[in-house]
């Protein structure tokens, strides 16, 4: 079969897969707007407004190895569709959430929409690296990556519009109104989700009934065996024998918890530094168009003008390096090297999943939903963040310095958190992925 040939028959496959990564997208980075959202009608602390995205992130761990099981039983297209049908359910959680006002139900739509997204992941990932060579499944990812962040870009402004729109007006009014007006106002600014999410449901039902008649022909057993050379098949015979997997999986996990940083947090940063909520809610969008331009260089410049090792590289030091300039810069300027951060979070992920499974062979289904486990960074690292940003802010008010001052400081200084996870990164990168070298000592 002629590679002309091959790169046709793998066409529809990738489209459908792009679809995915759409969904995704859209459905992920409207985190930014929630947060801010719910930190006002649930009245929360930092800490506990990015639960948002614990609910959503944790679920990877607690369904990554499930949903691999399920992927093996009923096969990967009967799976998306059960994954897109579970994160609609989750869509319609929203509605008694609204009516409740009550954080924990949210938290539980939220989570069953990371669940379904698990199952699409587990199934997504994996695929699209090996529909094609190993060497250039980082352009490949790349390319899935630019309709995950423009669907992301989209689905924050649109987001944004819904629910944060007169946010500013409401918070101020929290604060003179009745102890009953204060519930009347935040339950109607809470009933506007319910729209919202009847909508995406119903999307989300009809992408799962088309699913099931989409051509998406099986390649992993034959990517599997031609990964799997014949030494490897008689002295392989469990998955911690390959060390550049577990390292693999520690950077992916940080990497997850860095980018979730600086696209679900740009939002509530702008909003303590003083910027209204209309303005600030295009910071997402911004971080993510950041990551589309990156992705497009990726594409083009992957692997024919550089390896996806050196992408890897190149992208762990900016991230130091931009974290070191959130540190350092105040105001507008703050908020862009946070949005930057998109140009160094763009190829981390198609760059760490290849160089992770490459040399795998049979063992690459469970390094995937181990891969999807480590997604789980984006559950942890960000509320430690936000617990940073109240620790400092109260340290800071104890030594006399305003409240609105006190945030705004708190909020910039505790993006030190994200140097340690690009150092991380770096060293996967410059050593962690040699994995044969490992393996000989």
């Amino acid at each position: 079969m002629t590679a002309v040939t091959t790169k046709q028959k793998n066409l529809v496959p990738m489209m459908i897969i792009a679809g995915l990564f759409v969904i995704f997208g859209f459905v992920t980075w409207i985190n930014g707007a929630l947060i801010p959202f719910m930190k006002t009608i649930n009245e929360l602390t930092e800490s506990e407004s990015y639960l948002v995205a614990t609910a959503s992130y944790i679920s990877f761990v607690v369904m990554a190895l499930p949903s691999s099981y399920v992927i093996g039983k009923i096969g990967y297209k009967k799976s998306i569709s059960l994954g897109l049908v579970i994160m609609a359910i989750g869509a319609l959680v929203f509605i008694p959430a609204a009516e409740a006002r009550t954080y924990w139900v949210f938290l539980l739509a939220i989570f069953l929409q990371g669940a379904g997204m698990t199952l699409l992941q587990t199934a997504a990932n994996p695929y699209i690296t090996i529909l094609g060579p190993i060497e250039s499944a980082a352009k490949r990812i790349a390319i899935m990556g630019i309709c995950n962040k423009v669907a992301g870009a989209v689905g924050s402004i649109i987001f944004g519009a819904l629910l944060l729109t007169g946010i500013d007006e409401v918070n101020v009014k929290l604060s003179t109104v009745s102890a009953s007006e204060k519930t009347e106002l935040l339950n109607t600014m809470a009933n506007s989700v319910v729209m919202p999410y009847v909508v995406m449901s119903v999307v989300l039902v009809v992408f799962a009934v088309l699913i099931r008649k989409a051509p998406l022909p099986n390649v992993e057993s034959a990517s599997d065996d031609s990964q799997e050379n014949a030494s490897e098949k008689t002295t392989k015979t469990s998955i911690f024998q390959f060390p550049h997997l577990w390292l693999g999986v520690l950077a992916l996990f940080v990497y997850v918890g860095a980018e979730v940083i600086a696209g679900d947090t740009i939002i509530a940063y702008g909003i303590s530094l003083g910027f209204s909520a209309a303005k600030a809610k295009f910071f997402t969008t911004l971080t993510l168009l950041f990551m589309v331009v990156t992705y497009g260089l990726g594409a083009i410049l992957i692997p024919k003008y550089i390896s996806q090792n050196t992408a890897l590289k190149a992208s762990a030091l900016l991230g130091i390096v931009f974290s070191l300039l959130i540190l350092n810069t105040t105001g507008f300027t703050s908020v862009l090297f946070v949005a930057a951060l998109g140009i160094s979070n763009a190829l981390v992920w198609p760059a760490i999943w290849p160089l992770t499974l490459k040399g795998l062979g049979k063992f690459t289904k469970t390094a995937s939903a181990l891969l999807v486990m480590a997604i789980s960074g984006g559950a942890i690292i960000p509320p430690l963040y936000g617990r940073m940003v109240d620790a400092n802010k109260l340290s800071l008010i104890s030594e006399g310095v305003n409240q609105v001052d006190a945030t705004a400081k708190a909020a910039t200084g505790s993006y030190w958190i994200l140097i340690p996870c690009y150092a991380i990164i770096l060293f996967f990168a410059l050593w962690g992925h040699k994995y044969k070298s490992w393996l000989k000592k």
